[in-house]
């Protein structure tokens, strides 16, 4: 189910582990972890996880399709606690090369067919 926002493209609502790593100022790792993505668009990515983390912090995620795995770099624009110990962090992607454009697009794709 595709979700109309603001942001000027729709979301996938889609649920897949993926691995992320928060930054530091200095762009050194500073806390890596498994997460949940609950949804996904071309610009940004929801993001729940058991750590909550600040607004503006920079994250490091590697998202998978088949053989396909991709980093992309982003920025956290907003985190709230969804339960306890449970947090949502809302992920502004910022940095992704062609081939993780593409990767992102048909992840995409293959949640908004299953979707139907």
């Amino acid at each position: 189910m595709a979700v109309e926002e603001k942001r000027g493209c729709s979301r996938i609502e889609a649920i897949n582990l993926l691995n992320y790593v928060y930054l530091d100022e200095d762009g050194n790792e500073a806390l890596q972890g498994m997460g949940r993505t609950l949804n996904v668009s071309e610009k940004g990515i929801l993001l729940e996880t058991h750590h909550r983390v600040e607004k503006d912090q920079s994250v490091s995620l590697t998202i998978g399709l088949e053989e396909d795995m991709v980093d992309i770099l982003g920025k956290v624009v907003y985190t709230r606690e969804e339960r306890p110990g449970v947090y949502a962090a809302g992920i502004e992607f910022a940095e992704m090369g062609p081939a993780a454009r593409e990767t992102l697009k048909k992840y995409i794709e293959v949640f908004n067919s299953g979707q139907k």
